[in-house]
Protein backbone atom coordinates (compact mmCIF):
# COMPACT_ATOMS: atom_id res chain seq x y z
CA UNK A 1 0.00 0.00 0.00
CA UNK A 2 1.93 3.22 -0.99
CA UNK A 3 -0.50 5.65 0.36
CA UNK A 4 0.71 6.49 3.84
CA UNK A 5 -0.14 8.98 6.58
CA UNK A 6 2.46 11.79 7.80
CA UNK A 7 3.15 9.75 10.45
CA UNK A 8 3.69 6.44 9.26
CA UNK A 9 5.30 8.08 6.25
CA UNK A 10 8.41 9.82 8.68
CA UNK A 11 8.90 6.34 10.15
CA UNK A 12 9.19 4.69 6.78
CA UNK A 13 11.63 7.25 5.59
CA UNK A 14 13.80 6.75 8.78
CA UNK A 15 14.30 3.71 8.15
CA UNK A 16 15.11 4.32 4.09
CA UNK A 17 18.05 6.62 5.38
CA UNK A 18 19.26 3.87 7.31
CA UNK A 19 19.73 2.09 4.43
CA UNK A 20 21.75 5.24 2.58
CA UNK A 21 18.92 5.77 0.65
CA UNK A 22 18.32 9.23 -0.48
CA UNK A 23 14.49 10.74 -0.25
CA UNK A 24 13.40 12.60 -3.03
CA UNK A 25 10.12 15.00 -2.21
CA UNK A 26 7.29 16.49 -4.54
CA UNK A 27 4.47 18.57 -3.73
CA UNK A 28 1.43 19.75 -5.39
CA UNK A 29 -2.21 19.70 -6.11
CA UNK A 30 -1.74 17.18 -8.90
CA UNK A 31 -5.62 17.64 -9.53
CA UNK A 32 -5.42 16.20 -13.56
CA UNK A 33 -2.38 13.88 -14.23
CA UNK A 34 -0.80 14.78 -17.65
CA UNK A 35 1.99 14.31 -19.55
CA UNK A 36 4.07 16.80 -17.67
CA UNK A 37 3.33 15.82 -14.61
CA UNK A 38 5.11 12.15 -15.62
CA UNK A 39 8.19 13.71 -16.96
CA UNK A 40 7.99 15.82 -13.90
CA UNK A 41 7.91 12.79 -12.05
CA UNK A 42 10.30 10.58 -13.45
CA UNK A 43 13.31 13.47 -13.55
CA UNK A 44 12.77 13.64 -9.58
CA UNK A 45 12.68 9.80 -9.05
CA UNK A 46 16.90 10.28 -10.72
CA UNK A 47 17.67 12.46 -7.85
CA UNK A 48 17.64 9.79 -5.15
CA UNK A 49 16.34 6.62 -4.47
CA UNK A 50 12.74 6.90 -3.33
CA UNK A 51 10.50 9.07 -4.58
CA UNK A 52 7.66 10.49 -1.91
CA UNK A 53 4.75 12.82 -3.44
CA UNK A 54 2.73 14.47 -1.08
CA UNK A 55 -0.82 16.45 -2.49
CA UNK A 56 -2.31 19.75 -0.87
CA UNK A 57 -5.39 18.35 0.82
CA UNK A 58 -8.83 19.58 -0.82
CA UNK A 59 -9.84 22.68 2.22
CA UNK A 60 -6.39 24.20 0.73
CA UNK A 61 -6.78 23.91 -2.87
CA UNK A 62 -7.59 27.44 -4.16
CA UNK A 63 -7.09 27.60 -7.55
CA UNK A 64 -10.44 28.75 -8.45
CA UNK A 65 -14.44 27.50 -8.66
CA UNK A 66 -14.62 24.15 -8.79
CA UNK A 67 -11.29 22.98 -8.03
CA UNK A 68 -10.16 20.42 -6.94
CA UNK A 69 -11.97 18.60 -9.85
CA UNK A 70 -11.07 15.29 -8.28
CA UNK A 71 -11.04 14.75 -4.17
CA UNK A 72 -7.90 13.98 -2.40
CA UNK A 73 -8.59 9.99 -2.07
CA UNK A 74 -9.04 10.15 -5.72
CA UNK A 75 -5.77 12.20 -6.63
CA UNK A 76 -3.72 10.38 -4.03
CA UNK A 77 -4.72 6.72 -5.93
CA UNK A 78 -4.03 8.19 -9.31
CA UNK A 79 -0.61 8.77 -7.87
CA UNK A 80 0.03 5.98 -6.06
CA UNK A 81 -1.11 3.55 -9.16
CA UNK A 82 2.28 4.96 -11.32
CA UNK A 83 5.12 2.58 -11.18
CA UNK A 84 7.59 4.57 -10.29
CA UNK A 85 6.28 6.65 -7.47
CA UNK A 86 7.16 4.88 -3.68
CA UNK A 87 5.19 6.51 -1.34
CA UNK A 88 2.24 9.51 -1.60
CA UNK A 89 0.62 11.35 1.30
CA UNK A 90 -2.24 13.70 1.75
CA UNK A 91 -0.66 17.21 3.25
CA UNK A 92 -2.28 18.49 6.94
CA UNK A 93 -1.05 22.18 6.46
CA UNK A 94 -1.49 24.33 3.73
CA UNK A 95 1.92 24.43 2.21
CA UNK A 96 4.84 21.85 2.07
CA UNK A 97 6.97 23.43 4.47
CA UNK A 98 5.97 21.55 7.18
CA UNK A 99 6.10 18.60 5.75
CA UNK A 100 9.65 19.22 4.20
CA UNK A 101 10.32 19.86 8.08
CA UNK A 102 8.38 16.45 8.90
CA UNK A 103 9.73 14.05 6.32
CA UNK A 104 13.45 15.83 6.45
CA UNK A 105 13.88 14.54 2.32
CA UNK A 106 17.64 15.01 0.75
CA UNK A 107 15.80 16.85 -2.13
CA UNK A 108 12.89 18.61 -2.81
CA UNK A 109 11.70 19.22 -5.95
CA UNK A 110 10.06 21.72 -8.40
CA UNK A 111 9.57 22.31 -12.02
CA UNK A 112 11.64 24.11 -14.16
CA UNK A 113 9.10 26.93 -14.64
CA UNK A 114 9.83 27.63 -10.76
CA UNK A 115 13.64 28.51 -11.12
CA UNK A 116 13.47 31.99 -10.22
CA UNK A 117 12.03 31.32 -7.08
CA UNK A 118 8.74 33.15 -7.90
CA UNK A 119 5.35 32.26 -7.74
CA UNK A 120 1.76 33.85 -6.50
CA UNK A 121 2.07 32.68 -2.87
CA UNK A 122 5.49 33.19 -1.84
CA UNK A 123 5.32 29.66 -0.54
CA UNK A 124 8.98 28.81 -3.43
CA UNK A 125 11.10 30.52 -1.23
CA UNK A 126 9.81 29.40 2.36
CA UNK A 127 10.54 25.89 0.95
CA UNK A 128 13.88 26.58 -0.03
CA UNK A 129 14.46 27.72 3.28
CA UNK A 130 12.94 24.72 4.30
CA UNK A 131 15.22 22.23 2.82
CA UNK A 132 18.15 23.97 3.25
CA UNK A 133 17.10 23.88 7.28
CA UNK A 134 17.22 20.56 7.49
CA UNK A 135 20.75 20.19 5.40
CA UNK A 136 18.75 18.80 2.10
CA UNK A 137 18.88 20.72 -1.37
CA UNK A 138 16.03 22.62 -3.43
CA UNK A 139 16.43 20.46 -7.13
CA UNK A 140 14.48 21.53 -10.34
CA UNK A 141 13.70 19.42 -13.39
CA UNK A 142 13.89 20.70 -16.92
CA UNK A 143 11.35 23.26 -18.11
CA UNK A 144 11.31 21.05 -22.13
CA UNK A 145 7.70 19.38 -21.12
CA UNK A 146 5.90 21.91 -19.57
CA UNK A 147 1.94 21.31 -19.06
CA UNK A 148 -0.36 23.67 -16.89
CA UNK A 149 -3.31 21.38 -14.49
CA UNK A 150 -5.13 24.69 -14.70
CA UNK A 151 -5.16 25.11 -18.07
CA UNK A 152 -6.45 21.86 -19.30
CA UNK A 153 -8.99 21.90 -16.61
CA UNK A 154 -10.24 24.91 -17.44
CA UNK A 155 -10.47 24.10 -21.23
CA UNK A 156 -11.68 20.85 -20.91
CA UNK A 157 -13.79 21.30 -17.39
CA UNK A 158 -15.32 24.54 -17.29
CA UNK A 159 -18.21 25.07 -14.58
CA UNK A 160 -19.23 28.16 -15.96
CA UNK A 161 -22.03 28.93 -18.20
CA UNK A 162 -21.37 31.20 -21.58
CA UNK A 163 -22.59 33.73 -20.45
CA UNK A 164 -20.45 33.80 -17.58
CA UNK A 165 -17.26 33.39 -20.02
CA UNK A 166 -18.60 36.20 -21.84
CA UNK A 167 -18.24 38.14 -18.85
CA UNK A 168 -14.66 37.39 -17.95
CA UNK A 169 -13.64 37.87 -21.67
CA UNK A 170 -14.93 41.31 -21.46
CA UNK A 171 -13.21 41.58 -17.80
CA UNK A 172 -9.58 40.88 -20.06
CA UNK A 173 -10.28 43.26 -22.58
CA UNK A 174 -9.42 45.72 -20.24
CA UNK A 175 -7.16 44.17 -17.24
CA UNK A 176 -4.80 41.55 -16.78
CA UNK A 177 -5.21 39.35 -13.59
CA UNK A 178 -1.75 40.72 -11.75
CA UNK A 179 -3.33 44.41 -12.88
CA UNK A 180 -5.74 43.92 -10.68
CA UNK A 181 -3.61 41.95 -8.13
CA UNK A 182 -1.65 45.18 -8.14
CA UNK A 183 -4.63 47.23 -8.16
CA UNK A 184 -6.04 45.35 -4.77
CA UNK A 185 -2.45 45.12 -3.00
CA UNK A 186 -2.51 49.24 -3.07
CA UNK A 187 -5.47 48.38 -0.48
CA UNK A 188 -2.89 47.66 2.04
CA UNK A 189 -2.38 51.39 2.28
CA UNK A 190 -5.95 51.45 4.20
CA UNK A 191 -6.55 52.49 7.18
CA UNK A 192 -10.14 51.12 8.23
CA UNK A 193 -12.69 51.18 11.30
CA UNK A 194 -14.84 48.14 11.63
CA UNK A 195 -17.79 48.71 13.92
CA UNK A 196 -20.66 46.64 14.47
CA UNK A 197 -22.09 43.52 16.37
CA UNK A 198 -20.15 40.38 17.37
CA UNK A 199 -21.41 37.46 17.14
CA UNK A 200 -20.79 34.14 18.19
CA UNK A 201 -21.54 31.24 15.86
CA UNK A 202 -21.46 27.77 17.54
CA UNK A 203 -21.94 24.51 15.54
CA UNK A 204 -22.85 21.71 16.91
CA UNK A 205 -22.10 18.83 14.66
CA UNK A 206 -25.18 15.41 15.21
CA UNK A 207 -25.66 11.86 13.31
CA UNK A 208 -29.46 12.20 12.80
CA UNK A 209 -30.60 9.20 14.33
CA UNK A 210 -34.62 9.31 13.18
CA UNK A 211 -37.79 10.54 14.42
CA UNK A 212 -38.36 9.78 18.36
CA UNK A 213 -40.92 6.51 18.89
CA UNK A 214 -43.08 8.61 20.88
CA UNK A 215 -42.64 11.93 19.48
CA UNK A 216 -42.52 13.58 16.28
CA UNK A 217 -39.16 15.11 17.94
CA UNK A 218 -35.78 14.69 15.97
CA UNK A 219 -33.57 12.54 17.66
CA UNK A 220 -29.63 13.08 17.05
CA UNK A 221 -26.28 12.17 18.26
CA UNK A 222 -23.78 14.70 18.87
CA UNK A 223 -20.82 14.21 17.67
CA UNK A 224 -18.47 17.29 17.93
CA UNK A 225 -18.75 21.36 18.04
CA UNK A 226 -17.00 24.69 17.41
CA UNK A 227 -17.37 28.47 17.71
CA UNK A 228 -16.18 31.18 15.36
CA UNK A 229 -15.83 34.65 14.98
CA UNK A 230 -19.42 36.24 13.50
CA UNK A 231 -20.78 39.23 12.81
CA UNK A 232 -18.53 42.72 12.51
CA UNK A 233 -15.95 40.44 13.88
CA UNK A 234 -15.98 38.31 10.68
CA UNK A 235 -16.04 40.99 8.67
CA UNK A 236 -12.77 43.04 10.37
CA UNK A 237 -10.74 39.81 9.89
CA UNK A 238 -11.48 39.85 6.27
CA UNK A 239 -10.48 43.15 6.24
CA UNK A 240 -7.44 42.84 7.73
CA UNK A 241 -6.26 40.34 5.64
CA UNK A 242 -6.22 43.34 2.36
CA UNK A 243 -5.90 46.32 5.09
CA UNK A 244 -2.74 46.68 7.26
CA UNK A 245 -4.16 48.87 10.47
CA UNK A 246 -7.64 47.96 11.26
CA UNK A 247 -9.51 48.90 14.18
CA UNK A 248 -12.24 47.06 15.12
CA UNK A 249 -15.16 48.48 17.82
CA UNK A 250 -18.06 46.33 18.78
CA UNK A 251 -20.13 45.30 22.14
CA UNK A 252 -20.18 42.49 24.26
CA UNK A 253 -22.60 41.20 26.72
CA UNK A 254 -21.81 41.66 30.76
CA UNK A 255 -22.59 38.05 30.68
CA UNK A 256 -21.43 35.88 28.68
CA UNK A 257 -18.87 37.99 27.49
CA UNK A 258 -16.72 35.59 25.40
CA UNK A 259 -14.42 38.61 25.20
CA UNK A 260 -11.09 36.14 25.53
CA UNK A 261 -12.37 33.98 22.53
CA UNK A 262 -12.89 37.43 20.35
CA UNK A 263 -9.72 38.32 21.02
CA UNK A 264 -8.06 35.34 20.53
CA UNK A 265 -10.09 34.67 17.44
CA UNK A 266 -8.75 38.29 15.78
CA UNK A 267 -6.05 38.67 13.57
CA UNK A 268 -2.31 40.17 14.49
CA UNK A 269 -3.11 43.67 13.03
CA UNK A 270 -6.60 44.71 14.44
CA UNK A 271 -6.88 46.80 17.84
CA UNK A 272 -9.93 46.24 19.60
CA UNK A 273 -12.05 48.33 21.73
CA UNK A 274 -15.02 46.77 23.21
CA UNK A 275 -17.75 48.20 25.49
CA UNK A 276 -20.07 46.29 27.77
CA UNK A 277 -24.25 46.30 27.62
CA UNK A 278 -24.92 45.57 31.10
CA UNK A 279 -26.74 42.41 32.28
CA UNK A 280 -27.16 41.05 28.69
CA UNK A 281 -24.93 38.06 26.53
CA UNK A 282 -22.84 38.28 23.61
CA UNK A 283 -24.99 37.61 20.85
CA UNK A 284 -24.73 33.71 20.28
CA UNK A 285 -26.30 31.95 17.27
CA UNK A 286 -26.22 28.10 17.96
CA UNK A 287 -26.57 26.41 14.84
CA UNK A 288 -26.92 22.03 15.39
CA UNK A 289 -25.93 20.42 12.06
CA UNK A 290 -26.16 17.03 10.00
CA UNK A 291 -23.01 17.49 8.26
CA UNK A 292 -23.53 20.76 6.06
CA UNK A 293 -27.18 21.28 6.51
CA UNK A 294 -28.57 22.70 8.99
CA UNK A 295 -31.49 21.61 11.14
CA UNK A 296 -32.25 24.01 13.88
CA UNK A 297 -30.96 27.11 15.24
CA UNK A 298 -31.02 28.94 18.58
CA UNK A 299 -30.50 32.38 19.11
CA UNK A 300 -29.40 33.94 22.49
CA UNK A 301 -29.87 37.56 22.09
CA UNK A 302 -30.71 40.77 24.14
CA UNK A 303 -31.76 43.16 21.73
CA UNK A 304 -32.58 46.04 23.82
CA UNK A 305 -30.89 49.38 23.33
CA UNK A 306 -27.72 50.36 24.77
CA UNK A 307 -27.98 53.05 27.62
CA UNK A 308 -27.78 56.49 27.56
CA UNK A 309 -23.87 56.27 29.06
CA UNK A 310 -22.79 54.32 26.81
CA UNK A 311 -24.28 55.30 23.47
CA UNK A 312 -22.19 58.83 24.86
CA UNK A 313 -18.93 56.60 25.23
CA UNK A 314 -19.21 55.29 22.00
CA UNK A 315 -20.50 58.54 19.69
CA UNK A 316 -17.58 60.28 21.61
CA UNK A 317 -14.75 57.43 21.22
CA UNK A 318 -15.57 57.28 17.40
CA UNK A 319 -15.52 61.03 17.43
CA UNK A 320 -12.08 61.14 19.04
CA UNK A 321 -10.50 58.51 16.47
CA UNK A 322 -11.94 58.64 13.31
CA UNK A 323 -10.16 61.39 11.66
CA UNK A 324 -6.85 58.79 11.57
CA UNK A 325 -8.56 56.53 9.22
CA UNK A 326 -9.98 56.19 5.78
CA UNK A 327 -13.22 54.33 6.04
CA UNK A 328 -15.52 53.14 8.64
CA UNK A 329 -17.08 49.92 8.00
CA UNK A 330 -20.62 49.34 9.41
CA UNK A 331 -21.59 46.02 10.11
CA UNK A 332 -24.91 46.18 11.48
CA UNK A 333 -26.81 42.86 12.44
CA UNK A 334 -29.57 44.91 13.86
CA UNK A 335 -28.69 43.20 17.98
CA UNK A 336 -28.83 46.54 19.65
CA UNK A 337 -25.00 48.16 19.21
CA UNK A 338 -25.33 50.12 16.44
CA UNK A 339 -27.64 52.77 17.24
CA UNK A 340 -29.11 55.73 15.27
CA UNK A 341 -27.29 57.93 17.59
CA UNK A 342 -23.95 56.10 16.86
CA UNK A 343 -24.80 55.87 13.00
CA UNK A 344 -25.28 59.58 12.82
CA UNK A 345 -22.20 60.40 14.80
CA UNK A 346 -20.26 58.39 12.28
CA UNK A 347 -21.87 59.55 9.45
CA UNK A 348 -20.83 62.94 10.36
CA UNK A 349 -17.41 62.36 11.20
CA UNK A 350 -16.04 59.83 8.97
CA UNK A 351 -14.05 61.02 5.78
CA UNK A 352 -15.72 57.80 3.99
CA UNK A 353 -18.34 55.27 5.11
CA UNK A 354 -19.46 51.52 3.88
CA UNK A 355 -22.62 50.40 5.63
CA UNK A 356 -24.05 46.67 5.51
CA UNK A 357 -27.28 46.78 7.57
CA UNK A 358 -28.40 43.27 7.40
CA UNK A 359 -31.98 41.86 7.49
CA UNK A 360 -32.21 38.96 9.45
CA UNK A 361 -34.90 36.42 11.56
CA UNK A 362 -34.42 38.21 14.65
CA UNK A 363 -34.64 42.03 13.61
CA UNK A 364 -37.08 41.56 9.74
CA UNK A 365 -38.43 44.83 9.38
CA UNK A 366 -36.53 47.09 12.19
CA UNK A 367 -33.11 47.22 11.04
CA UNK A 368 -33.22 48.73 7.65
CA UNK A 369 -30.66 50.75 5.46
CA UNK A 370 -33.19 53.41 4.75
CA UNK A 371 -32.31 54.29 8.43
CA UNK A 372 -28.62 55.60 7.14
CA UNK A 373 -27.46 59.11 6.12
CA UNK A 374 -24.58 60.13 3.75
CA UNK A 375 -23.83 56.67 3.29
CA UNK A 376 -20.65 56.51 0.60
CA UNK A 377 -20.90 52.76 -0.07
CA UNK A 378 -23.93 50.47 0.24
CA UNK A 379 -23.76 46.66 0.05
CA UNK A 380 -27.33 44.88 0.79
CA UNK A 381 -28.65 41.61 -0.45
CA UNK A 382 -32.13 41.60 -2.96
CA UNK A 383 -34.31 41.17 0.94
CA UNK A 384 -32.59 44.16 2.36
CA UNK A 385 -33.01 46.38 -0.33
CA UNK A 386 -36.80 45.46 -1.14
CA UNK A 387 -37.48 46.05 2.57
CA UNK A 388 -35.81 49.56 2.84
CA UNK A 389 -37.69 50.35 -0.38
CA UNK A 390 -41.07 48.69 0.85
CA UNK A 391 -41.07 46.76 -2.96
CA UNK A 392 -41.65 43.53 -2.84
CA UNK A 393 -41.96 43.15 -7.00
CA UNK A 394 -40.05 46.03 -9.08
CA UNK A 395 -36.91 44.88 -10.98
CA UNK A 396 -33.85 45.69 -8.58
CA UNK A 397 -32.42 47.75 -10.94
CA UNK A 398 -35.13 50.46 -10.51
CA UNK A 399 -34.89 50.28 -6.40
CA UNK A 400 -30.81 51.08 -6.16
CA UNK A 401 -31.36 54.67 -7.50
CA UNK A 402 -34.16 54.93 -4.67
CA UNK A 403 -32.05 53.90 -2.26
CA UNK A 404 -28.88 55.71 -3.09
CA UNK A 405 -31.20 59.02 -2.88
CA UNK A 406 -32.71 58.00 0.09
CA UNK A 407 -29.07 57.09 1.72
CA UNK A 408 -27.02 59.65 0.19
CA UNK A 409 -24.54 56.78 -0.93
CA UNK A 410 -22.70 57.01 -4.49
CA UNK A 411 -21.89 53.44 -4.81
CA UNK A 412 -24.58 50.31 -4.00
CA UNK A 413 -24.29 46.80 -4.74
CA UNK A 414 -26.99 44.07 -3.97
CA UNK A 415 -25.40 40.66 -3.98
CA UNK A 416 -27.91 37.74 -5.26
CA UNK A 417 -25.93 34.44 -4.47
CA UNK A 418 -25.97 32.40 -7.54
CA UNK A 419 -27.39 35.00 -9.71
CA UNK A 420 -24.04 37.55 -9.00
CA UNK A 421 -24.19 40.79 -7.90
CA UNK A 422 -25.12 44.18 -8.92
CA UNK A 423 -23.24 47.34 -8.85
CA UNK A 424 -24.23 50.88 -9.15
CA UNK A 425 -22.90 54.08 -9.21
CA UNK A 426 -24.15 57.45 -10.56
CA UNK A 427 -20.86 57.85 -13.43
CA UNK A 428 -22.27 54.57 -15.52
CA UNK A 429 -25.33 53.06 -14.26
CA UNK A 430 -25.83 49.81 -13.50
CA UNK A 431 -23.27 46.49 -13.90
CA UNK A 432 -24.76 42.96 -13.83
CA UNK A 433 -21.37 40.66 -12.50
CA UNK A 434 -21.95 36.80 -12.57
CA UNK A 435 -20.69 34.62 -9.66
CA UNK A 436 -18.35 32.28 -9.81
CA UNK A 437 -19.76 29.31 -7.41
CA UNK A 438 -19.33 25.59 -8.75
CA UNK A 439 -19.92 23.79 -5.05
CA UNK A 440 -21.60 25.79 -1.94
CA UNK A 441 -20.70 24.51 1.62
CA UNK A 442 -22.37 27.19 3.01
CA UNK A 443 -23.34 30.50 1.55
CA UNK A 444 -23.30 31.58 5.19
CA UNK A 445 -21.20 34.90 5.61
CA UNK A 446 -20.98 34.87 1.86
CA UNK A 447 -22.56 38.14 1.43
CA UNK A 448 -20.16 39.60 4.53
CA UNK A 449 -17.21 38.66 2.67
CA UNK A 450 -18.01 40.30 -0.17
CA UNK A 451 -18.74 43.62 1.71
CA UNK A 452 -15.63 43.61 3.53
CA UNK A 453 -13.19 42.82 0.27
CA UNK A 454 -15.27 45.44 -1.58
CA UNK A 455 -15.74 48.51 0.60
CA UNK A 456 -12.25 49.47 0.98
CA UNK A 457 -11.93 48.62 -3.10
CA UNK A 458 -14.90 51.10 -3.51
CA UNK A 459 -13.18 53.37 -1.00
CA UNK A 460 -10.12 53.62 -2.53
CA UNK A 461 -12.16 54.57 -6.60
CA UNK A 462 -11.61 51.48 -7.89
CA UNK A 463 -13.55 50.98 -11.23
CA UNK A 464 -17.00 49.69 -11.13
CA UNK A 465 -16.72 46.93 -13.21
CA UNK A 466 -13.80 45.42 -11.25
CA UNK A 467 -16.38 46.08 -7.80
CA UNK A 468 -18.33 42.93 -8.60
CA UNK A 469 -15.63 41.01 -9.98
CA UNK A 470 -13.74 41.12 -7.16
CA UNK A 471 -16.37 40.68 -4.46
CA UNK A 472 -17.81 37.92 -6.65
CA UNK A 473 -14.23 36.07 -6.49
CA UNK A 474 -14.11 36.65 -2.80
CA UNK A 475 -18.21 35.84 -1.94
CA UNK A 476 -16.93 31.91 -4.04
CA UNK A 477 -14.64 31.26 -2.24
CA UNK A 478 -16.49 31.80 1.12
CA UNK A 479 -18.92 29.59 0.26
CA UNK A 480 -16.68 26.83 0.49
CA UNK A 481 -15.87 27.16 3.99
CA UNK A 482 -18.44 26.62 6.81
CA UNK A 483 -19.53 29.93 8.48
CA UNK A 484 -16.85 31.53 9.56
CA UNK A 485 -14.25 29.11 9.75
CA UNK A 486 -11.62 30.60 7.61
CA UNK A 487 -11.38 34.29 7.01
CA UNK A 488 -10.35 34.97 3.40
CA UNK A 489 -6.66 34.76 2.29
CA UNK A 490 -5.56 37.83 0.19
CA UNK A 491 -3.22 35.57 -1.60
CA UNK A 492 -6.23 32.42 -2.05
CA UNK A 493 -7.61 35.14 -3.70
CA UNK A 494 -4.69 36.33 -5.94
CA UNK A 495 -4.90 33.02 -6.91
CA UNK A 496 -8.03 32.43 -7.45
CA UNK A 497 -8.32 35.59 -9.74
CA UNK A 498 -5.10 34.31 -11.54
CA UNK A 499 -6.88 30.71 -12.25
CA UNK A 500 -9.92 32.92 -13.88
CA UNK A 501 -7.49 34.61 -16.09
CA UNK A 502 -6.13 31.68 -17.22
CA UNK A 503 -9.96 30.68 -17.89
CA UNK A 504 -10.20 33.37 -19.88
CA UNK A 505 -7.45 33.42 -21.91
CA UNK A 506 -8.14 29.54 -23.23
CA UNK A 507 -11.98 31.06 -24.16
CA UNK A 508 -10.55 33.84 -26.32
Amino acid sequence: MKIKTLGELKKILIEHKKQNKKIVHCHGVFDLIHPGHLQYFKEARNFGDVLVITISPDQYVNKGPGRPIFNQQLRAESLAALEFIDYVAVNESPTAVETILLLQPNFYVKGGEYKDLQDLTGNISKEKNAIEGIGGEMVFTSDSFTFSSTQLLNKYFSVFSHHTDDYLQKIRQNYAALDIIDMIKTVRSCRAIVIGDTIIDEYYFCQVLGVASKSTTINAEFVDSESQLGGAGAVANHVASFCDDVHFITCIGSNQSYENFILDSLKSNITTKLYTKPNSSTTIKRRYMNGNTRIFQLSILNQVPLDDDVTNQVCNYVASVVENYDIVIMQNCGHGFIEPKIMEAISQTASYTAINSQTNSANMGFNLVSQCTNAGYLCLDEREIRLACRDKFSPVEDLIPQIAELTGSTCVTVTRGREGSITWRPDCGILHAPAFIAETIDSTGAGDTYFAVTAPVVAFGFAPELIGFIGNCAGAMSTRVLGNRESIDATALYRFITTLSALINLRC
